[in-house]
């Protein structure tokens, strides 16, 4: 083989040889490109994922900060729900309060005017018997022609007449009272009873006293009537006397 045959089988050998060299160093280059992918996407992946923790948490603070604001809310609200019962029902007592002291003071109001009347009516009654006896004192003239005998007699009777009638009067008042204690009275028993059921039984009665507590001043006036009638009978009955 000629020189010029060995140059050119040398060039050819080291054509072939760069040939085969070439794929392996594109190789190489293409796995290390890959590789330099991979570093890239890992880092370019990180900041997004780290953008979208930050986000999630932001939602979820903002979320619990709505939540206790909204829980905040609530607990105003209920507080001042619970301010406006408070004084509403301070209210309610005070005008309670206040319009049961002026039904009590009415009430004493008018018991002190019926008082008055009734006193000023005694007192006009006994002026006008008092005139009365003083214009009649000089024109009587005891029994009359009755003997001393006869007038014993009659004054006895009247006197026993009287006192049967306050008997009678003194019965019936005595009967009247036993049925209006009967009727009144309750039999109360606390056995077995429980504290609810004691505190309404003592509001029962003491409704009931105030009741009675007003039946009582009922019955004085009555009462004082009466007086004032036994008192006209009993002059009514000295005037009998008097003119027979």
């Amino acid at each position: 083989m000629s020189s010029l045959e060995e140059r050119r089988e040398a060039r050819r050998r080291r054509r072939g040889a760069d040939d085969e060299d070439a794929p392996a160093e594109e190789d190489t280059s293409s796995r290390r490109g890959r590789r330099r992918g991979t570093e890239d996407e890992t880092p370019a992946e990180t900041p997004a994922a780290a953008v979208e923790d930050d986000s999630g948490a932001r939602e979820e603070e903002e979320r619990r900060r709505r939540e206790e604001e909204e829980a905040a809310a609530a607990e105003r609200q209920r507080q001042e729900a619970e301010r406006k019962r408070r004084q509403e029902e301070e209210r309610r007592q005070q005008e309670e309060k206040r319009r049961k002291e002026e039904e009590e003071e009415r009430r004493k109001a008018q018991e002190r005017a019926e008082r008055d009347r009734m006193e000023a009516e005694e007192e006009a009654r006994e002026k006008a018997e008092e005139e009365e006896r003083k214009k009649k004192k000089g024109k009587r003239k005891g029994l009359g022609g009755l003997s001393a005998e006869k007038k014993k007699l009659l004054k006895k009777l009247i006197m026993q007449k009287a006192a049967e009638d306050l008997r009678n009067e003194a019965k019936q008042k005595a009967a009247e009272k036993e049925k209006y204690i009967n009727d009144r009275v309750l039999h109360i028993k606390t056995d077995g009873k429980t504290q609810a059921e004691l505190v309404q039984l003592v509001q029962d009665l003491h409704q009931r006293v105030s009741v009675l507590e007003e039946d009582v001043y009922d019955w004085e006036i009555k009462i004082r009537k009466q007086d004032f009638e036994i008192n006209e009978l009993t002059l009514k009955v000295n005037d009998t006397k008097g003119k027979l």
